[in-house]
């Protein structure tokens, strides 16, 4: 795998988490949600993906998908928190507990 390229997307994916609040800004220490740059960096990692379809290694693909399916996952809870904060208390309409990705 290029380090260049792990290296742009894992700088990408660790700048989304910040923006998701899922992970603490790394100088303030302090958690902070953005969405609008969350939906941003998603949409050049999307922008990415489609600009180098069949010219990946197969690791670097694996790497890019995994990064955006967890990335959209986590915008779409957070934006749905965001929407109905009444219903950020962990539990999903059925009663039952969410399972959201969390950055590793």
């Amino acid at each position: 795998m290029d380090e260049r390229f792990e290296f742009l997307i894992g700088f990408l994916t660790a700048w989304a988490w910040q923006a998701l609040g899922k992970v603490p800004h790394p100088v303030s220490g302090k958690v902070e949600q953005n969405l609008d740059t969350a939906r941003r960096i998603i949409d050049v990692l999307e922008m990415i993906a489609a600009k180098t379809t069949g010219n990946l290694a197969r690791e670097e693909d694996r790497l890019l998908k995994q990064a955006l399916a967890d990335l959209k996952l986590n915008y779409v809870d957070e934006h749905r928190r965001a929407q109905h904060p009444q219903d950020s208390h962990g539990q999903d309409d059925a009663g039952s507990e969410e399972k959201t990705e969390r950055p590793s």
